[in-house]
């Protein structure tokens, strides 16, 4: 080959580097537009993006709030929500309008606080779902330790199932069961640890500004590996009358003893009532042990017209009932999964035939208080829970069985 061809393909080769640099820096101001030095309007943009959203991904974690910003947010603590036996809770909002609910935590050691506090940071801490309330932050300080929860408007169920019963239409009720159980069963089957609440109960249940549900209150709450089939427990837990039937007795414990306590929530969104109401002399037999009794004898129709459920509710009132006798069976293994729960209220899963869940009872439905007992309160070492005879409706026959004595504690 000649020079003169040997030139000629060097400079063809030459060229079309040329051109590919030319391309490529074209491609790169493109995307990349400098101008005088300083930083194109559509990189500033992106820059601003991607602050927001790590700052967004920052305010994911609960944050750590001071006593002081806490004080200024609820107005030093003068508008109370409410109170129970861990805690007062009081309204608040932030700076930027925000507005959250804020829980003094309280008790009858700084160990029993500092439990409560671990319980409820180390599991709804770290987790997100729209059924569970969402827990914005924290403080703990000497002289206070609190949590800092979002605000939800409507309080809680028990308000709309025991003292303004006409305020929710089952229609509603109905989806307040669905999302509640949707909550739960995100906690049993789709958490990295699988959490069990223990306390599920209709003062547990909060209502945002549309009456969506949320799960609250995770003091009780405990973090369990997936692989273990039973839980090792220290003592008592639980609401009685919602407790399933192992948090009281030396059984082995499992996840499914949230199953039982939303069923006896069930069944207290089916008749808009206490399941035991000892001041109600039309309702002193056990609500559960009622329903299944006109079940089994093919006169549920009667209790639905007995419960005051309208000829359109019915059918969504028959499907909790199902629901709830699954949900509170005496054998842990039998109780259903609470996806599958969530299937059976919506329809999408067939309701199996249902056995009777207090066959292992002993025939005796009516509560009767101790003729012997001097004080109104009873006591024992097994739970954490108050009960006077103001709220001795929490009982079950279960309990009496087994003469477990309901209990109380000094705050």
């Amino acid at each position: 080959m000649s020079s003169g061809g040997e030139v000629g393909i060097v400079v063809v080769v030459i060229l079309i580097i040329v051109v590919k640099l030319s391309i490529l820096a074209c491609a790169c101001r493109k995307r990349f537009p400098v101008s005088d030095g300083s930083i194109s309007q559509d990189s500033q943009i992106l820059a601003v993006t991607i602050n927001n959203f790590l700052k967004n991904m920052e305010r994911e974690k609960p944050i750590r709030f001071t006593s002081q910003q806490l004080r200024i947010a609820t107005d030093n603590y003068s508008n109370l929500l409410g109170s129970g036996g861990f805690g007062t809770v009081y309204k608040g909002i932030f700076n930027n309008g925000t507005m959250v609910a804020v829980k003094v935590l309280r008790g009858s050691s700084d160990k029993k606080i500092e439990e409560q506090f671990m319980a409820e940071v180390g599991t709804i801490g770290r987790i997100h779902h729209f059924n569970l309330v969402k827990l914005f932050g924290f403080c703990f300080e000497k002289n206070l330790i609190a949590l800092v929860y979002e605000y939800m408007g409507n309080g809680s169920l028990d308000r709309y199932l025991l003292h303004e019963k006409n305020a929710l239409g089952y229609e509603k009720l109905h989806e307040i069961a669905i999302g509640t159980a949707r909550g739960i069963a995100y906690l049993h089957e789709l958490c990295e640890h699988r959490i069990v609440h223990y306390d599920i109960k209709p003062g547990n249940i909060l209502l945002d500004g549309n009456f969506n549900p949320k799960v609250a209150d995770f003091g009780l709450a405990k973090l369990c590996n997936r692989e273990n089939t039973h839980i090792t427990m220290t003592g008592g837990r639980g609401t009685p009358g919602y407790a399933a039937p192992e948090l009281w007795m030396p059984f082995p414990i499992t996840h499914k003893c949230d199953v039982y306590s939303f069923g006896m929530l069930l069944f207290e969104i089916v008749g808009r009532r206490r399941n035991l109401d000892i001041k109600n002399t039309e309702s002193q037999e056990w609500f559960p042990i009622w329903v299944w009794k006109k079940f089994d004898a093919g006169l549920l129709e009667e209790a639905m017209i007995v419960c005051g459920i309208e000829e359109k509710n019915r059918e969504i009132a028959e499907r909790m009932v199902k629901v709830a006798l699954w949900c509170v069976q005496y054998r842990q293994q039998l109780r259903p999964m609470m996806s599958d729960v969530v299937k059976m209220l919506e329809g999408s899963l067939e309701i199996p035939k249902t056995f009777n869940p207090f066959q292992h009872l002993i025939d005796e439905t009516k509560f009767t208080t101790h003729s012997d007992q001097e004080s109104n309160t009873y006591t024992t070492s097994v739970s954490s829970v108050m009960v006077s005879d103001s709220n001795i409706v929490c009982a079950t026959p279960i309990m009496r069985k087994y003469e477990i004595e309901l209990a109380s504690s000094t705050e």
